[in-house]
């Protein structure tokens, strides 16, 4: 039978506190174990109890008619989101991001608990507006942004989408060997791997990176359907280039890089190195805007 309100599912992740507490096996332990290193505890309860406080706050605004469903960011390869979902995002700007590639047009909201901590550029809302947010949503007066997402496309078929970035290079620390063509250009490269970005990542590794490069390659808004992919520290040799080192993607446009790696070649996107795809000699992925989004919540009209 279908549901006649949307299920909000709350998703959340351990805090710093509670994986100290999990390792030292109690609280007297994790403290002791810290000031032998002449640091505290109590920074991390601060931030652990400001988590709670905004799961606590975000789960009694929901409606009470409204079915709601907890999720740790451990079960999200494992959890089945409906159609008719809503998520509420809490913690982080890196949840956000996290959930987005197991969403196919299920709204987020971001709440942020700890805003003298993070930006949030994703979590975006404090805890103590959720309840006129749902409100906002159940009477169609929520406004999102549609951000863009980067997407990476094998030749066997498969496929791994991200809201930030796509890291394209070698599992290890070994250089990553390849070669990548983009606009009509082609180079054989050995370099610390290729990075392709979303404007919404551009605030994250792909900054990073454009201040390590001192690149002035203007990078685009995070609801614009374009990316940008910079090559780090690529190697000149008598058999390797870097001369195609950046570059905007255009939503009609692809990167294409074939794999000169061994069994060590993976592609992984937003920093979650375990669900990566595997990138073997002679494979050749992709990389483009995807045609799914993230509607992330702006606010309410």
């Amino acid at each position: 039978m279908a549901r006649s309100n949307p299920r909000v599912v709350v998703v959340s992740r351990e805090t710093d506190y509670q994986r100290l507490i999990q390792r030292h096996g109690t609280r007297g332990q994790a403290k002791f174990f810290l000031a032998s290193r002449k640091q505290s505890l109590e920074p991390l309860e601060t931030i652990h109890a400001q988590q709670e406080s905004t799961l606590r706050r975000v789960l009694s605004a929901v409606p009470e008619d409204w079915p709601r469903r907890q999720v740790d960011r451990r079960e999200l390869d494992r959890f089945v989101f409906e159609p008719d979902d809503v998520v509420a995002a809490v913690g982080q700007d890196g949840l956000a991001a996290n959930v987005a590639k197991y969403l196919d047009g299920q709204p987020v909201l971001g709440f942020n608990p700890s805003p003298e901590r993070y930006d949030g550029v994703l979590v975006r809302h404090r805890p103590e507006s959720a309840g006129a947010l749902f409100q906002a949503f159940a009477s169609g007066r929520l406004r999102f942004d549609a951000l863009t997402m980067v997407r990476a496309e094998l030749d066997d078929g498969r496929v791994l989408d991200a809201l930030n970035e796509i890291f394209v290079g070698h599992r290890s620390h070994q250089s990553a060997r390849y070669e990548i063509s983009w606009r009509g250009a082609r180079e054989r490269h050995s370099s610390s791997g290729v990075i392709v970005s979303s404007g919404t990542g551009a605030t994250g590794w792909a900054r990073s990176v454009r201040l390590a490069c001192q690149s002035s390659l203007e990078l685009p808004a995070p609801t614009e359907s374009r990316l940008s992919f910079f090559v780090r520290e690529p190697f000149p040799s008598v058999s390797t280039g870097c001369e195609l080192r950046e570059g905007l993607v255009k939503s009609d446009e692809a990167v294409e890089i074939r794999s000169e790696m061994d069994d060590q070649g993976v592609i992984f996107g937003d920093g979650i190195e375990s669900d990566r795809l595997e990138f073997s000699w002679g494979r050749v992925a992709r990389l483009s805007p995807s045609p799914r989004t993230l509607h992330l919540a702006s606010g309410a009209s």
